[in-house]
């Protein structure tokens, strides 16, 4: 499927967010294309690629000729882009060629640890946490992500009717799901329910409570049930997502520590945030929170509210820039 979202008028630098599509996945490299939208004059194309059946499963290797293995709806061929924005493993088959086909016209930046040599790939950039190195690699803290001020202060005036009255101190949850290293059952759920409905009641705010795809179903359900009777707003799914109008509406913000891109975001706040424990253990997620710890953006949640300051994360920016800066340097 492509999705063309024009952001000037003027002659643009042609980006492909490429991806699976799904929505973790998708958040990261269309929010790195926005943020260099924001600086530089871009038309952003999304793409999301599928594979034919079992073929997608191939490690990247065996997939000798991915663009026939493609489904139609994929999109994937020329006119190449300027620059190819990609993450996930369904798209590796594609960015280590890409270059190729557009005879070495289309910078090739790949978003997470590819897990294979990074000379294949103009840019790399994954999560510090992940541990990799090397010259055309920039780690950042977490993922890019699509917070900004301006998108918060849009989203929070389109849901000002929802949440203007909600009662301060307003709590934003943030409830991620099952993953490879975490779970979220529902003795987890129950008792995170209880964590979090205590200090609010205690001090007379408010909830903001939004779950993602992977959030499980049962553990939505208590945390649902169980956090209703609070002022607020549990999101049911319905309608548009008011996701980016509770990080701007909050004073707080609780997210589980399943996700870099939930807590990415949080922390683009500049907003105290509070890591909700969940089942399972990573060691690359405690390397990520230890990191959030040590600018000043994330503590673990220890049953209390309070407040402090810190800049807020403005990694997506960063890494905008590298790539421009490379970009440029290959140009001249």
């Amino acid at each position: 499927m492509t999705q063309s979202y024009p952001t000037s008028a003027e002659t643009p630098l042609i980006i492909w967010a490429v991806s699976d599509g799904r929505a973790g996945i998708e958040a990261q490299v269309v929010g790195l294309a926005n943020a260099i939208a924001r600086k530089r004059p871009a038309r952003i194309i999304v793409k999301r690629v599928g594979w034919k059946s079992w073929i997608g499963r191939l490690p990247w290797w065996l997939n000798l000729a991915p663009r026939r293995l493609l489904t139609p709806e994929s999109d994937i061929a020329p006119p190449w882009p300027d620059l190819w924005i990609a993450a996930g493993r369904a798209t590796l088959p594609l960015s280590i060629r890409v270059r190729r086909w557009s005879r070495k016209q289309t910078y090739v930046v790949q978003i997470q640890d590819p897990r294979m040599p990074t000379r294949l790939f103009d840019l790399v950039i994954p999560p510090k946490h992940d541990r990799l190195v090397g010259d055309n690699v920039f780690p950042i803290t977490g993922s890019p992500g699509r917070v900004n001020a301006e998108r918060l202060a849009a989203d929070l005036e389109r849901f000002s009717a929802e949440l203007d009255a909600l009662p301060r101190p307003r709590v934003a949850v943030i409830i991620g799901g099952k993953s490879k290293a975490h779970d979220l059952n529902v003795e987890r759920a129950a008792a995170m329910a209880r964590e979090i409905e205590l200090p609010v009641v205690q001090e007379g705010g408010s909830v903001m409570v939004s779950f993602t795809r992977r959030t499980p179903e049962p553990a939505r359900a208590i945390l649902a049930a169980r956090l209703k009777h609070l002022p607020g707003v549990i999101w049911d799914g319905e309608g548009d997502n008011p996701y980016f109008a509770f990080l701007a509406a909050a004073d707080y913000i609780l997210v589980t520590e399943d996700s870099t891109n939930l807590a990415t975001d949080a922390a683009s706040t500049g907003k105290p945030v509070f890591v909700l424990k969940m089942s399972g253990e990573s060691l690359k997620f405690r390397l990520f929170h230890e990191d959030l710890e040590s600018l000043g953006a994330a503590r673990p949640f220890g049953g209390a509210f309070h407040s402090w300051q810190y800049p807020p994360l403005a990694e997506t920016d960063r890494a905008a820039d590298e790539v421009l800066r490379r970009l440029d340097e290959r140009t001249r």
